[in-house]
């Protein structure tokens, strides 16, 4: 079962799937700290890059299937046009400003 995007336990994880749902660049960057790292099945990749081509070039989108650790740790059913769609996991760590310092992303 899908958890609609407003339901989501954390704001900011809630803001991010949004931003990607909404293949909304500028608001998916204002959610990141300055010097923020992500990682997708095990290696760190550059997040400007990967987001343009897995999120925003290729129009991903996540649906949540289950959320966990207060929210900042999430599966779902992610598509985008160049890959189709995939189960994958997602955990997120949120600075005290509330922006996301680091996210992990891969095949759940």
């Amino acid at each position: 079962m899908t958890i609609a995007p407003a339901k989501l336990s954390d704001p900011t994880v809630r803001a991010f799937v949004n931003a990607v749902n909404a293949n909304d660049e500028e608001a998916f960057m204002t959610l990141l700290t300055d010097d923020a790292t992500m990682s997708d099945d095990g290696s760190d990749r550059n997040l400007a890059q990967w987001a343009d081509r897995e999120i925003f070039s290729s129009h991903g989108h996540i649906e949540v299937q289950h959320e966990s650790d207060g929210g900042r740790t999430i599966v779902a059913n992610y598509r985008n046009d160049t890959w189709g769609e995939m189960r994958t996991a997602w955990r997120f760590t949120v600075a005290e400003d509330g922006r996301i310092s680091r996210f992990e992303t891969g095949q759940a």
